[in-house]
């Protein structure tokens, strides 16, 4: 059970990042102060790096969990499998985020608020499919 509370423990801390990261990104794309694109930069950096340690945390612990409950468990939980692929595409996002996070720390950001207002809501999507399967183990 620790492993479980460790897991969800960490996800939670991980996603806090994941939903303030981007709404930093709207801010920083609005922005047009040359002093507050150098704060923004800081906060973004310092905010993504301190996440990523959560990320990793919440992998380890998942992995661990599915190792305790055995390979034919994991075979048998077709629910799993969908949610390990939701999961893939939120580490996707979490590395797409370095790719921004470099584009404003060169000044290379050619997208606009909009756009990071609705890449802020995409993890929050896949984390309601996320829990729902988790929950209701629907296969």
């Amino acid at each position: 059970m620790i492993y479980k509370a460790l897991h969800i423990a960490f996800m939670v801390a991980w996603f806090a990042g994941i939903f303030y990261l981007p709404r930093l990104f709207v801010y920083h794309a609005q922005n047009q102060s040359a002093e507050v694109d150098a704060q923004f930069k800081v906060m973004e950096r310092r905010l993504l790096f301190f996440v990523t340690p959560f990320a990793i945390l919440t992998a380890v612990f998942g992995a661990l969990l599915i190792h305790g409950y055995g390979s034919a468990w994991f075979a048998a939980s077709h629910w799993l499998h969908v949610k390990l692929l939701l999961v893939a595409l939120l580490y996707g996002y979490h590395g797409y985020c370095f790719k921004l996070l470099a584009d404003f720390k060169h000044n290379r950001n050619k997208r606009s608020a909009r756009f990071y207002r609705f890449f802020n809501e995409a993890p929050v999507l896949v984390l309601f499919a996320v829990v729902i399967l988790a929950v209701v183990k629907p296969f």
